[in-house]
């Protein structure tokens, strides 16, 4: 991996997007190449998905990233991994957001992909490069995956799930939310269907992410 840079707020190149946000970092640690100005988009869900809820992260991240566009995500297992691993397969940007600090890498067994991650993008955290997770530090940093995103797509989430944090921030960010369906008997469906019932965009591809971001 790269050197451990960081930027504060005053730093040209910190995210101008991330500005934005109700209490952005102070300072960010960053591993890779962060850009002041691009087109992103968080892709979060569940870390126990189903081969249906991998199989849209693939598809969506790919096509996303093949566009241009940075798929931003967290790096936990499940949909996270998939969403990263399907930008860097399609030869675009993604950036891991960290609930630990940034040479304490977790979970452990995404170490070589977060190093993948830096060299096509970047890895970042607010945290000291050494910090531990907590149960308020990966909550916190779900902040981030929505600020630094024009839009969040969320694949399958239980209620109880940290992507629905994901995007409770990303509402009140005014950032558009949107939500992939899923069966109403299945319990990775619940959280999803739920916040569709509540007003987030349902979308089956693409284009219905575009239309609504770029319109």
């Amino acid at each position: 991996m790269s050197m451990v840079f960081t930027l504060n707020l005053q730093d040209k190149n910190y995210p101008a997007i991330l500005k934005e946000i109700h209490s952005p970092p102070k300072e960010l640690y960053v591993k890779g190449k962060i850009l002041p100005q691009e087109k992103a988009i968080a892709i979060v869900g569940t870390r126990n998905c189903s081969d249906y809820g991998k199989q849209v992260a693939y598809d969506f991240s790919s096509k996303l990233a093949k566009l241009g566009i940075t798929i931003v995500s967290g790096l936990a297992q499940g949909i996270d991994t998939c969403a990263h691993q399907a930008a860097l397969e399609a030869k675009g940007r993604t950036i891991a957001v960290l609930g630990t600090g940034i040479n304490n890498i977790y979970p452990r067994f995404n170490t070589k992909l977060a190093e993948e991650i830096s060299k096509n993008g970047a890895v970042i955290s607010e945290y000291e490069p050494e910090a531990n997770g907590t149960k308020y530090t990966f909550p916190q940093r779900n902040r981030i995956i929505s600020g630094l995103s024009l839009g969040t797509i969320v694949i399958e989430a239980p209620e109880r799930s940290g992507a629905l944090i994901t995007a409770d921030f990303a509402m009140e960010q005014n950032r558009e939310v949107f939500i992939i369906p899923g069966p109403i008997y299945s319990e990775n469906s619940k959280g999803t269907n739920q916040l569709i019932k509540q007003g987030a965009k349902l979308i089956t591809n693409i284009e219905d992410v575009l239309e609504n971001l770029w319109r």
